[in-house]
């Protein structure tokens, strides 16, 4: 059990600092004005931030896997609904890393085709943006709802001290709140990702150092 809490904590890692650098590359290229115009020539951080997403995608199902074996000796509906949840998050972010490569193609023609077609071009690539956008939010709300579970497991077995697992909490409820207002039109930014990204960040480094609590309540 040590030896994959160690390996699901690295894999926390691996897929918390790919989405950070992944949407740290993208971003940029992806939501400037008249981005068609330069997102071809920009083409080198869309593939690079597109294959670090789609790390973090390969990642999150690695977590699912590792996880749910210890997990559901504490609570198997629990542990099985953390487990469909990261898969279905995993597959969301796979699809939608297709939009920004569809998305090089698509500068590449409006380039070519000149001013005439370019709101046709401009049109296309609004909804592809708009698609990827929705694909991740939905993702989040997926991940929030499975991660709860997580953290009520950890919370009642004491797998993890329990602050670590109050903090959970509190981040992921607030990743919910985000993504839902997000798909709704209420977009108030990052700042609601704050307490999930430090739980995502804390609890793989305690659980590759200390491991699961081995005397926790089954």
């Amino acid at each position: 059990m040590k030896r994959m809490a160690k390996v699901a904590g690295a894999l926390f890692l691996v897929s918390t600092c790919a989405y950070m650098i992944g949407s740290g590359i993208l971003d940029p290229v992806l939501h400037r004005p008249d981005f068609l115009t330069h997102l071809y020539s920009d083409r080198i951080n869309v593939v690079m931030g597109s294959l670090l997403e789609l790390i973090n995608a390969i990642a999150v199902m690695g977590i699912a896997m590792l996880l749910y074996p210890i997990l559901k000796k504490h609570n198997e509906p629990f542990a099985l609904g953390y487990f469909g949840s990261r898969i279905v998050e995993s597959v969301l972010l796979i699809i939608s890393t297709v939009a920004p490569l569809i998305l090089i193609a698509l500068s590449h023609h409006s380039i070519s085709a000149g001013t005439a077609m370019h709101p046709y071009f401009e049109t296309i690539g609004n909804v592809l943006l708009e698609a990827h956008s929705m694909l991740f939010q939905i993702a989040m709300i997926v991940l929030s709802l499975g991660s709860l579970l997580l953290c009520d497991v950890l919370y009642r077995s004491k797998l993890v001290p329990r602050f670590l697992s109050v903090i959970g909490f509190i981040g992921y409820a607030a990743l919910l709140v985000s993504s839902c207002l997000a798909i709704i039109g209420q977009d108030i930014g990052p700042v609601l990702y704050v307490p999930g990204a430090i739980f995502e960040i804390i609890f793989p480094i305690w659980i590759m150092i200390k491991g699961f609590r081995l005397h926790a309540a089954h």
